[in-house]
Parts: structure tokens; C-alpha cells; sequence
């Protein structure tokens, strides 16, 4: 198993541009499992390395949004309007400070209502599609989208919209526990709203070195996704926990730390993975 910071491309290598916009979702219904942590340090790393990268926030929560240093409360223009009343989503998208080629398009906490409010409208499935594509998201070489930890319309939403599914995997005993579940889902998106999702990424979370049921997972992730999960692992790391709370990824807030090391080579993976060969 590579371990993070181990990565077999040179840290220093330019990292190539993707043909076409890829746009992933970041699903799992179980929470606690990262998923944002995941978004906001990938997108980070990856716009660090010359990509424009675009996280939509589709969590009530908004954590992302928090992590990014985006305003997301009162009356922001949000995920909520883009959805359930067809704002732009130029109104919404904003530059995340300080990180160039990177930008955000929060959610705040009136999207907790948008799953009520979207049953009843037409193609409400593809409402977050039509908005990227109003928008002209071929301007972003990456779209990660941030999902709540549910499979309600807000994911259904983000998997009708992207063409790659990332799925982060906590290295714990409930690791597979709901994932049938998911896959379930995604096959049932494939077969009637998404036929080109691909589930391209599998990203194992909150690695914990010492134990042996942390590897004991991971081997077990790896014997039944193989060439899906990526090499690198994510420790646990107090570093990863702490930066959003000073409005920011680990990529800046400590970028030496053993989590930021092991996002930059995450990213470098999916970004390699991408690449035209």
C-alpha cells in the first residue's frame, strides 16, 4: 500500500490539464466519512497546481462553503436559489480568497428545504445539470460537488450532473456498511437519468497506521473496487480537522502536515489518472 507522501509521480511535475471538464460527485450516505474534507483539499491542491476548479456546495450544512472562506449565511445567494428558483448560477459561484483558479458556489441553510420543495417540479433531477451547463461549466477543468450524507434529490441531483463518481471510504469497522445501498442508487442513475457516470475513484479516509483493522480494510476496499481506489491513503489528522475552523483547507492552513501531503498526492492521482496519455 503507498502511504501518503509516496506517491510515484515527482511532487515537482506539472500537473496536465484533463481534455475535458470533469466534473465528480463526492457521494457517500453515511457520514463522517469525509467527503467534505475530501472536496475542499482536492479542489485546493488542485487549483494550487494551475487547474480552475469549481466545488459546488450542495450540504445544508455548508461546511464546505465554511472551509472555503465563502460567506454562506443570511440572505447569500445560494445553492437553495439555484435549484429551486433558477437564479444563475453566475450569481452564486464566488472566488475563494487568496487561491487563485478557485471558486465556490455555497450552500446555505435554506437548502435543507430544496428536497421538499423539488419533488414536485418537472425534470427535477436534472435541475443542477441544466445550471452548469446554462453556466458554461467547460470554463473549469474540475467540478467537485459536495453531497449531504443522504441519498435524497440534492445527490440525485449531483450524480444526474457529473461524469465521475468519488466516493471516500473511512478506514473503520462500519467502512462498507450502506455502500451496497449507494452502488444501488448509482446503478439505478445509470440505467434511467446518467448512463456515462462512472465510478472512477475510491478514496480511503481516516487511515490509522497503528491499528490493524484500518488495514484490514483497506485490503478489503482494494480486493473489491482494485484499480478504483487510489494508492494514497489519508491519515487521520488533527491538522485536517483544525483548518476549517480558520476558514480553510489543509493545503494552507499546514501544508507540511502528514494531511495535506496525502490530499496533494491524492489530487495528483486523479489528475494523472485524467490525463490524456
Amino acid at each position: 500500500m503507498t502511504t501518503p507522501g509516496n506517491s510515484s509521480v515527482p511532487r515537482d511535475a506539472v500537473w496536465p490539464r484533463p481534455p475535458k471538464t470533469r466534473i465528480f460527485t463526492v457521494a457517500n450516505q453515511k457520514g463522517g466519512v469525509g467527503k467534505t474534507t475530501t472536496s475542499v483539499n482536492l479542489a485546493a491542491a488542485l487549483s494550487m497546481h494551475g487547474q480552475r476548479v469549481l466545488v459546488v456546495d450542495l450540504d445544508p450544512q455548508g461546511n464546505a462553503s465554511t472551509a472555503l472562506s465563502i460567506d454562506h449565511r443570511g440572505d447569500v445567494p445560494d445553492m437553495y436559489k439555484v435549484l429551486v428558483e433558477d437564479v444563475p448560477l453566475a450569481e452564486v459561484v464566488k472566488e475563494v480568497p487568496d487561491m487563485p483558479g478557485l471558486y465556490c458556489a455555497p450552500a446555505t441553510i435554506d437548502l435543507a428545504g430544496a428536497e421538499i420543495e423539488l419533488v414536485s417540479m418537472v425534470a427535477r433531477e436534472a435541475r443542477l445539470q441544466r445550471a452548469l451547463n446554462a453556466y458554461g461549466a467547460d470554463e473549469f477543468d474540475y467540478i467537485l460537488i459536495d453531497c449531504p450524507p443522504s441519498l435524497g434529490l440534492l445527490t440525485v441531483n449531483a450524480l444526474m450532473a457529473a461524469n465521475e463518481l468519488l466516493i471516500p471510504i473511512q478506514c473503520e469497522y462500519y467502512a462498507l456498511e450502506g455502500l451496497g445501498q449507494l452502488l444501488r442508487n448509482v446503478d439505478l442513475v445509470r440505467a434511467h437519468l446518467n448512463p456515462t457516470l462512472d465510478l472512477s475513484t475510491i478514496l480511503l479516509t481516516m487511515y490509522d497506521g497503528r491499528t490493524r483493522l484500518a488495514s484490514q480494510v483497506a485490503e478489503e476496499v482494494r480486493s473489491h473496487f482494485s484499480g478504483t481506489v487510489l494508492n494514497t491513503v489519508i491519515p487521520r489528522s488533527v491538522r485536517v480537522s483544525e483548518a476549517p475552523s480558520y476558514g480553510q483547507s489543509v493545503m494552507t492552513y499546514d501544508p507540511g502536515s502528514s494531511g495535506a501531503m496525502a490530499y496533494m498526492d491524492a489530487a495528483r492521482e486523479i489528475a494523472y489518472r485524467g490525463a490524456v496519455v
